[in-house]
């Protein structure tokens, strides 16, 4: 007998959501063991990471405040502030050569730059009228020299001619006198004669000497006497003509220019064939074997310096080089607007490498100390540029910094010195000192270590090789 068997058949809808809910129970089923170890090694990840990121800034903290820096010892030293100053540089001795007449420049070269020694002939003049002036004066004196012995020795010429005949005259009266007188003198020896004879003889003698005399006064007299008034007009129109004939050798020899001292020719204002005035510029010679740096420094300072201190020039024109001069000028003046006094600085140039009116640098020292306290400028922070205050990063024997407030007194170029705050042969720190936190730990750098073993090790090696130490 047949069975009868019923199925019921359930809705469409039904049927499809038991379909998918047992698939995501087998898939459930199937990957829940893998996802929960991945979700364990997840989160021990995340532990790790987040207890080790609770260390590392502990580590990283401690390893920020070892700082590598330079070091040196606070020394006595010597020390002088620095003060510089822009100056020019002159020539020491220069000279500007203008003509004194008027007239062409009939020789001159061209001279600029070119070396001259003193007395050299630069140039000449044309002074052709101041010739032929000359020549018409040496005539005048010659004429006037002609007149003035003609006035003297020829105005009256016979009282001249009676004079000359009388001196002859009285001259042979003597001789023919003394000759008998000497014959008589003989004859009355031998008694050939009287003495009344000799007498007379010797009275003509006496009278022929007085002839003589009168004969050499009346010459004398007529000499002196002869129209006075036309000797002395003769013996001015020689000075005068004299004196002009010198005037025109004077003006002449200026037409001749010369070099009045041994140098270099700086500038050349006129040029051959051209008209020069008198008192006009021809060229300027300037002796640059020596020169001179004349600078301005402020009035404060310039009460500092004396005559014979040193100073240090820098010339614009050798960069890089530095010349060691003498002060030898300090100014007594002071410039009322700016408070500068002019302070000359003398430096040898016998190469000629200096250059007249070119710019040089001078550094002058002031207020000079010694056996004071003195810092690289690099160790002291100021608390203002202008200030004398300020602080340094003293390292002790645990190698921490200590911010250490100091004051600051004279200041060079590379160093400063301490006046309290320092007592000498601390360690400061010179390179790595800026914005340094106070009780920082620090160390050397590697190579300044590696040059102070290097130095233990030279001293060592020279102790070992001193004489006293061979055996």
């Amino acid at each position: 007998m047949d069975k009868k068997v019923s199925i019921t058949t359930l809705p469409e809808e039904h049927s499809a959501g038991d379909r998918q809910k047992s698939r995501v129970v087998a898939a459930y089923q199937r990957y829940r063991v893998p996802v929960i170890l991945t979700l364990l090694i997840l989160l021990a990840l995340i532990v790790f990471l987040f207890l080790r990121g609770r260390k590392k800034p502990a580590a990283e903290e401690e390893e920020a405040v070892v700082v590598s820096v330079r070091v040196a010892s606070v020394e006595r030293d010597s020390i002088a502030a620095e003060v510089t100053a822009l100056g020019t540089i002159f020539a020491r001795k220069e000279a500007t050569v203008s003509s004194k007449i008027a007239g062409q420049i009939r020789t001159m070269a061209l001279l600029k730059n070119r070396p001259v020694h003193e007395g050299d002939v630069i140039a000449t003049l044309e002074a052709r009228d101041v010739q032929a002036q000359r020549a018409e004066a040496a005539s005048a004196v010659d004429e006037a020299r002609t007149n003035l012995r003609n006035v003297i020795g020829g105005t009256i010429p016979q009282t001249a001619a009676q004079d000359e005949k009388a001196l002859r005259d009285a001259r042979a009266n003597l001789a023919n006198a003394r000759a008998v007188y000497e014959r008589r003198l003989k004859l009355y020896e031998q008694g050939g004669i009287s003495k009344k004879d000799l007498d007379a003889s010797e009275l003509a003698r006496t009278t022929a000497e007085n002839d003589l005399r009168l004969a050499e006064a009346t010459a004398r007299l007529h000499a002196a006497t002869i129209s006075p008034n036309d000797r002395r007009v003769a013996e001015a129109k020689l000075k005068q003509s004299e004196d002009r004939l010198a005037a025109l050798d004077s003006q002449l020899s200026y037409a001749t220019i010369r070099a009045p001292l041994t140098g270099v020719v700086a500038e050349q204002f006129q040029f051959q064939g051209e008209f020069a005035a008198a008192g006009a510029k021809l060229f300027a010679v300037d002796d640059v074997s020596e020169v001179i740096v004349k600078a301005p420094v402020a009035d404060t300072v310039a009460a500092q310096l004396k005559v014979g201190d040193t100073a240090r020039v820098y010339p614009q024109s050798l960069p890089g080089e530095e010349l060691v001069g003498v002060i030898s000028l300090v100014s007594k003046a002071s410039d009322p607007q700016n408070r500068t006094v002019e302070v000359w600085v003398n430096l040898k140039n016998e190469d000629g490498r200096l250059r007249a009116d070119s710019a040089a640098k001078v550094v002058v020292a002031t207020q000079a100390a010694s056996n004071v306290m003195v810092v690289p400028v690099a160790a002291v922070t100021l608390d203002a540029s202008t200030g004398n205050t300020g602080t340094v990063m003293v390292v002790d024997e645990n190698s921490i910094a200590h911010e250490t407030k100091v004051t600051v007194g004279i200041r060079s170029k590379d160093k400063m010195e301490i006046t309290s705050g320092l007592k000498g042969g601390e360690t400061i720190v010179v390179e790595g000192n800026y914005a340094l936190p106070d009780k920082t730990k620090v160390e050397i750098a590697a190579d300044e270590k590696e040059g102070d073993q290097s130095d233990e090790d030279k001293g060592d090696k020279e102790e070992k090789d001193k004489p006293g130490d061979k055996k």
